[in-house]
């Protein structure tokens, strides 16, 4: 019989924390959290010092009784949570569910699922951190009050389902600002000029831009402007007046946070940011490799710290002086992370074993984990490497009184781009730039001149979003997802090829917050918020201290919104679909599965049509419209609207544009078009 039991959050981690273990450990999962404030009420005693009312999560009985039953028989229960303030939380709801003796419980965490970490874990094991718990409860119970007060007054004023949130509030206000700032901005015209010169003894030409005057660069804002200076350069001489060489460093890139993981993945990888943490949940928790070998492949994914434990850095270098060099390997200390506000409570994402390459175990990944597996290694072994050095090259021209510059660089020692290489390297001109000396007079061939706009910002990608909300300081690394998702799925913000965008249901919902409750919305005061509530963590803040200071104001501003705040009718969007039975033009609902047609005259008229999204392509079988559709398991495909007559389906997205080559459809595939026609496949990129 086992002696010690070890409660593990998820039943994927049961399996390989028990190989690690042995006999003596019996090792369950709580599948979460087992305790949480009820959903019919605020669940929070404000008469009794906002006391929280935690009542056991439903389906929950069966598998508590189950732990109750094993804890009985331990020796000792080891509560190995996650290693954040929710698996500290849960530890500490455990040990009060199950009823568990003070002197038997023990807390052990680790941040990779590897076997020298889970059994270094136990000889560490210790307390419950209540700081942490009380952080967690802080957090809660201020999403409780917002979310429980304010969104029965979006019921009210607006239309049922709605919701607000402390950070999802801020995120959607985000939004709205930068869908501002699109509205009003004003292009401004400017111009680019480029002189082509021929060098004595080059064949190539060379290209240099207009800067302006010596010490004065010049924008040009206009044709006029322009044509000014093309007239004053009209049969100048042009001389070369500097040559100037030297060396650049590139620092090597930090290893991956979870942000900083979400942004490379959406922009190398094309995941959405609930796909990479989906993905890096399942490299954490552990992957079957050869001889039945489970193990977690990659440290713990919900961190906000660059830092290195000292050992992994020390494999991490060996490894690379024996496969690269040297020379390869960082001498000192590598960069650490500038960001003022992270908890640096967990090292950063890296591989649980530097040693296990990627093509190594591909055959054991998926495609997706495999993928990302090999960005996590690839970035956490450039972190370790030496710098990259440039040679670089700068030649300045004299035209009368108006310089143009010319630069260029090429890699003079590769140091981590031989492993992790973030964008393609400048190399242009640099062997015939090398060749130019001062002095030299060259001959004006031509000038290229291009009138061009100054570009709005652009709209929100979900990575872009992550950015700026751990710049503000708003959020954590564990609420990022949750947050963007909840602002999607309530339809505040639209996703449309990746950007977001504000819908009229969010702009109503994101004016009512603005005018009723500018505190919530405002980016400093939630900032602050994080701030005090890490304080709570570091036990330099009483949490009831927190939620005290917090309510009164809250209470206020919601009384005084219900009398002051009209009601806002949300008309639904109506379409040029007639209802079969009635003849109303039908309107656009949202249900559990998305968008749906329905009559408006409900309750009337109940008649409703699944929602087929028309993509302006006509059928290249029929000549009908193509619509976009979902199969049964929500994946996008595409098919003609005249489907009991006409079979045309496609998964890839088609296109109005003709092949060039045989004339027929083609597909949009990520940055190409593709020929539908199997027997062609011709491919371009996109325009």
């Amino acid at each position: 019989m086992a002696k010690y039991l070890v409660i593990v959050e998820s039943p994927a981690k049961v399996k390989t924390v028990k190989k690690f273990l042995g006999a003596n450990y019996e090792v369950v999962a709580s599948n979460g959290h087992v305790r949480d404030l009820p959903k019919s009420q605020l669940g929070i005693d404000i008469e009794h010092d906002f006391e929280p009312k935690y009542i056991t999560i439903r389906g929950k009985g069966d598998l508590l009784a189950g732990l109750r039953k094993s804890a009985k028989k331990a020796e000792t229960v080891y509560l190995a949570t996650d290693p954040d303030r929710e698996g500290e939380a849960i530890s500490w709801h455990l040990t009060r569910v199950l009823n568990l003796d003070e002197k038997k419980i023990r807390r052990i965490t680790f941040h990779e699922i590897t076997q020298t970490a889970v059994k270094s874990s136990l000889k560490e094991a210790r307390d419950i951190n209540m700081n942490l718990v009380d952080e967690q409860q802080a957090r809660r119970c201020l999403d409780r009050m917002v979310g429980y007060e304010i969104s029965p007054l979006l019921w009210k004023k607006i239309k049922r389902g709605l919701s607000a949130g402390r950070v999802q509030s801020v995120a959607l206000w985000i939004i709205s600002e930068r869908e501002e700032e699109i509205k009003t901005f004003i292009p401004k015209e400017y111009w680019s000029l480029e002189g082509k010169f021929k060098v004595p003894g080059e064949k190539k030409s060379l290209l240099a831009h207009f800067y302006g005057k010596e010490k004065e660069k010049i924008n040009l804002t206009s044709q006029e402007q322009l044509n000014q200076i093309l007239t004053e350069l009209k049969e100048k001489e042009f001389s070369v007046v500097e040559v100037k060489k030297g060396e650049r460093v590139k620092k090597a890139p930090l290893p991956f946070t979870t942000s900083t993981l979400q942004q490379e993945a959406a922009k190398v990888l094309n995941f959405s940011i609930q796909k990479t943490m989906r993905l890096a949940q399942q490299l954490y928790e552990g992957i079957d490799l050869k001889n039945s070998e489970t193990v977690g492949l990659i440290s713990y994914l919900r961190t906000d710290s660059t830092r290195i434990s000292e050992e992994a850095d020390k494999e991490a270098r060996a490894y690379i002086r024996a496969q690269y060099g040297e020379k390869y390997a960082a001498k000192g200390e590598t960069t650490k992370n500038k960001n003022k506000k992270a908890q640096d409570a967990h090292e950063a994402i890296r591989p649980s074993d530097v040693k296990r390459i990627p093509l190594i175990i591909k055959e054991y990944l998926s495609r997706d984990q495999f993928r990302l597996y090999q960005l996590i290694w690839k970035r956490f072994v450039a972190s370790r490497m030496e710098n990259a050095r440039y040679e670089t090259i700068f030649v300045r021209i004299k035209g009368g009184e108006y310089y143009f510059h010319v630069s260029a660089s090429r890699v003079k020692f590769d140091a981590f781009l031989s492993v992790y290489v973030q964008e393609k390297d400048e190399k242009k001109d640099h062997i015939q730039l090398q060749r130019i000396e001062k002095n030299t007079i060259i001959r004006l061939q031509e000038f290229y001149q291009e009138q061009h706009f100054s570009t709005p910002p652009a709209h929100y990608t979900e990575d872009s979003l992550v950015k700026t909300l751990e710049e503000l300081g708003i959020g954590r690394p564990s609420t990022y997802v949750p947050t963007i998702m909840t602002i999607i799925n309530r339809r505040y913000v639209a996703k449309e090829n990746k950007k977001l965008y504000m819908t009229e249901l969010g702009e109503v919902v994101n004016q009512m917050m603005k005018q009723a409750f500018p505190k919530i919305v405002d980016v400093n005061f939630t900032a602050n918020m994080e701030d005090l509530l890490a304080c709570v963590g570091d036990g330099k803040v009483s949490w009831k201290t927190v939620i005290r200071n917090f309510w009164p104001d809250l209470e206020n501003s919601v009384l005084q919104a219900e009398k002051e705040l009209e009601k806002v009718k949300i008309e639904d969007e109506v379409t040029d679909v007639f209802c079969d039975i009635c003849g109303r033009k039908m309107v656009i609902k949202y249900g559990y599965h998305g968008k749906f047609l329905a009559c408006p005259s409900f309750p009337s008229c109940r008649n409703t049509k699944p929602y087929l999204k028309k993509i302006d392509v006509k059928c290249p079988k029929c000549g009908g419209e193509v619509i976009m559709k979902k199969n049964k398991k929500g994946r996008r495909y595409y098919g003609c609207e005249h489907n009991s007559e006409c079979d045309f389906m496609i998964w890839q997205k088609p296109s109005s544009d003709k092949c060039p080559k045989c004339n027929g459809y083609m597909l949009e595939k990520g940055r190409w078009m593709i020929c539908g026609d199997e027997q062609c496949r011709y491919v371009v990129a996109k325009k």
